[in-house]
């Protein structure tokens, strides 16, 4: 049997004990006994996974280490229950802890207690630090700063100063630049999809300056990231209305400078699109897209999200437009192995064992439904013989109603605020639960508004009735196009279909 010396550093730093100390230090303990070192370089000791922390508890279990020795407590382990595991294992195995600059014997209770103390110590200061770090980085985002990571097609990284501290910001790259703004440029067009911008890349060799193919999720990575936009009043109104915390006023978005987005004083994972308590921070380079573009791209970006899931099947081009009237839930493909071998149900009634939703009123055949929606799309069509003119022109008169009912909330809240000078608890708490329900409705009529003002649907009237002219040779992805641009939802109920048509 030998002792073991464990040494372990995470970083080289000035400040930091190096492996080589370490070791000198720890053979001091080994009285002259045969010894065998264990070293693990560029490791945290937040947990153990570690190659050589890992091949010495091997060696433990194998019998063939009497005493473990370290130059101090945190070199092994700064987790209480990785300590706490370790040490049992050690009890199991008759194994000696020493720690030659804190003199522990682990064969008395108080020493074990001392040991316990020491380890709590290690993790708060672990945990401190990692706090510290997180309130450096949140406080330089706020302030514009760099904060690292993959930089964005089109530009390149340079220094700056901001505020007197030294740090980067992005320069454009005028040949990626130029690619970036044809794909806003493409993708702006209604009648355009992904699809098409890779296709279109393909065919005039548009390559990737750098390296790899051109896909539709990298492109629609670019085509909603806030980098890009010269970010001006409009963004700052589209921004707020999702949801996002922005740090600058809104007379700071002039239309020249592009934002940040930052996952923002958050623990919690959110999805890309979502930018509920994200912060945007207007960054210090120029952007390159226009805010129309951009918000008219983003606003598509978010719909094909939002539908992604229900779009992947190619079972009927009705998937993720129809919905259950009764319970909201979509209503789902399932195939049969009869005549009609397709029908709709709501989804309810698959994930739940009990409560079945019948709300539909009868069984749904997906051919029988499609030949409606087709059918219908033929006689809404009818009402149009041109999209061009004072037709197209004409305001949507959802737009105002809703900008009335943001006045109507406006002066609601002032009044409330009016009310809050000498309140009482029970008053507040009813002031605040309306100021929140009223702010809620604010965000969703601001968030209307501009999906209305800048969301076009997909094909003009004129396209769409040419697809309908020859539907039987339609490919699926123009039904779809199709069915986008003519409808909202389709809700069924009792028997009874309600279409909300875009057009």
């Amino acid at each position: 049997m030998f002792d073991a010396i464990y040494t372990r550093q995470s970083v080289d730093k000035m400040d930091s004990i190096s492996i080589e100390s370490q070791l000198e230090y720890c053979k001091y303990e080994t009285r002259g006994n045969p010894y065998k070192s264990y070293s693990d370089k560029g490791y945290s000791g937040k947990n153990t996974n570690r190659p050589a922390f890992e091949e010495m508890m091997r060696d433990i279990k194998d019998g063939k280490i009497k005493r473990v020795i370290v130059y101090k407590l945190d070199r092994i382990s700064r987790s209480i229950l990785d300590f706490a595991n370790m040490m049992d294992v050690f009890q199991e195995y008759n194994v000696e802890f020493v720690s030659s600059t804190e003199r522990f014997d682990t064969s008395t209770p108080i020493g074990r207690a001392m040991l316990n103390i020491c380890i709590v110590f290690a993790q708060l200061e672990r945990e401190t630090i990692q706090k510290r770090v997180a309130d450096a980085y949140y406080s330089r985002s706020k302030r514009g700063f760099y904060m690292g990571g993959r930089i964005p097609y089109g530009f390149t990284k340079v220094d700056t100063v901001i505020d007197g501290v030294k740090t980067s910001k992005y320069e454009t790259i005028p040949e990626e630049a130029k690619q970036v703004q044809l794909m806003y440029s493409i993708y702006s067009d209604s009648n355009n999809t992904l699809g098409d911008i890779v296709a279109y890349f393909n065919e005039n060799g548009i390559e990737n300056l750098r390296g790899g193919m051109w896909t539709v999720g990298r492109i629609s990575n670019i085509l909603r990231n806030p980098v890009y936009v010269k970010a001006d009043a409009e963004v700052y109104s589209f921004l707020k209305s999702q949801g996002a915390n922005i740090i600058n006023p809104v007379s700071d978005f002039t239309g020249y400078n592009a934002c940040y987005l930052y996952q923002g004083n958050v623990s919690n994972t959110r999805k890309q699109n979502d930018l509920t308590d994200k912060e945007i921070v207007l960054a210090p380079h120029e952007g390159i897209v226009s805010a129309e573009d951009w918000i008219k791209c983003r606003i598509r970006c978010l719909n094909n999200r939002q539908s992604a899931k229900t779009y992947k099947g190619k079972t009927s081009w009705l998937t993720g437009k129809v919905k259950c009237g009764k319970c909201g839930y979509g209503l789902t493909i399932v195939k049969a192995q009869t005549k009609w071998h397709r029908y709709f149900v709501c989804a309810t009634s698959l994930a739940t064992k009990k409560a079945k939703c019948k709300g539909t009123g009868g069984t749904i055949y997906a051919d029988v439904l499609e030949e409606y929606i087709f059918n219908a799309i033929k006689d809404r069509l009818s009402e149009f013989k041109t999209l061009s003119g004072k037709a197209q022109n004409q305001p949507n008169p959802k737009i105002n109603e809703n900008k009335i009912r943001l006045s109507e909330i406006e002066n609601e809240i002032n009044e409330f605020l009016s009310k809050v000078t000498g309140a009482n608890e029970v008053l507040m708490n009813y002031i605040n639960e309306k100021m929140e329900a009223l702010d809620r409705e604010r965000k969703e009529l601001q968030a209307e508004i501009i999906s209305l003002e800048n969301y076009r649907p997909k094909q003009n009237v004129e396209v769409i009735k040419n697809h309908i002219d020859v539907w039987d040779k339609t490919s699926f992805d123009d039904k779809k196009s199709v069915l986008d641009a003519m409808i909202k939802v389709i809700h069924i109920a009792d028997g009874n279909i309600e279409i909300e048509w875009n057009l």
